[in-house]
């Protein structure tokens, strides 16, 4: 009996794991698509993995349908704004294209300087390129402009990295001291 159910467990497994794995080959393909501003097709792919992908690809995906949604709403700009950079900023991150975020967060950051949601993510994206110096001068500018990043960012996967440095813990604790 024990052997049926380890045996069921692991087809169960085997199946989930099937299953993410093509979610994942499916929301790359959207990503590319979205990042050749193909937004129409990348709408559709985002679409149908937010209603029936695994949760681990789901959630991403419908991060990535609303920004589509809203560049197809506005129309595609001739010139990107601090807005567009931000956004595409943010998709590059969850999509752990950890160089361009770089580039388009930074970008945006110089657009609207000092924007607390700029200022956030690119501390995130530092983080997770192992540049902490930098990445805890972001998360302050981002705490200092907006207090609640400092409850966000302890919770945040994206600073895992940063997690045993004394200085992000003096940061993420209550009134930073």
């Amino acid at each position: 009996m024990k052997r049926k159910n380890v045996r069921a467990k692991a087809e169960q497994q085997f199946e989930f794991s099937k299953k993410l794995s093509a979610a994942v080959k499916e929301f790359e393909s959207a990503v590319l698509m979205f990042q050749k501003q193909n937004f129409d097709r990348a709408k559709e792919i985002f679409e149908r993995l937010a209603a029936s992908g695994p949760v681990e690809v789901g959630s991403r995906a419908t991060s990535y349908l609303k920004i589509c949604e809203q560049k197809l709403a506005a129309g595609t700009p001739a010139s990107r704004s601090a807005r567009d950079y931000y956004d595409l900023g943010v998709a590059q991150l969850n999509a752990r294209e950890l160089d361009a975020a770089f580039e388009s967060l930074t970008r945006a950051d110089k657009a609207a300087p000092n924007q607390e949601h700029v200022r956030y993510a690119l501390a995130a994206v530092c983080a997770l390129r192992g540049n902490a110096d930098t990445a805890l001068e972001h998360l302050a500018g981002a705490i200092e402009l907006r207090p609640a990043n400092r409850s966000m960012a302890a919770q945040d996967q994206d600073f895992y990295p940063l997690s045993s440095d004394s200085r992000f813990r003096r940061l993420i604790r209550s009134g930073g001291s």
